[in-house]
């Protein structure tokens, strides 16, 4: 799970006239879009159980995929990188759920 944010300048209703707004993303879907001028903020319902299930899907998914490019694109290096690899996923596994946990909280707050 990943939230990120960007500003553009877009036209508000409110202010009726281009102001600059700041937009907020879960996953590059758009979850708020926020005027800096009058503070109106209008939202679109994102279902945040759902994309992180997708997320995880995803990565699963497409896992065999990606480490078969992975030794075949430098198969030494590979077969270096693996055993530290192994040992360490379980830390990086329990790291990232960890943070989408806290960004899961977050958002439902």
């Amino acid at each position: 799970m990943k939230g990120s944010k960007m500003e553009a300048n877009l036209y508000c209703i409110r202010c009726r006239d281009e102001t600059t707004h700041v937009i907020f993303y879960i996953n590059n879907k758009i979850n708020t879009v926020e005027c800096k001028e009058c503070h109106r903020i209008q939202g679109i319902k994102i279902d945040i159980m759902k994309e992180f299930y997708k997320e995880i899907y995803e990565r699963i998914s497409t896992k065999p995929a990606r480490i078969t490019q992975e030794y075949k694109q430098d198969l030494n290096k590979f077969l270096l990188r693996l055993p530290t690899r192994a040992l360490s996923k379980p830390y990086r596994l329990i790291r990232d759920l960890n943070n989408s946990r806290k960004f899961i909280k977050r958002f439902k707050n």
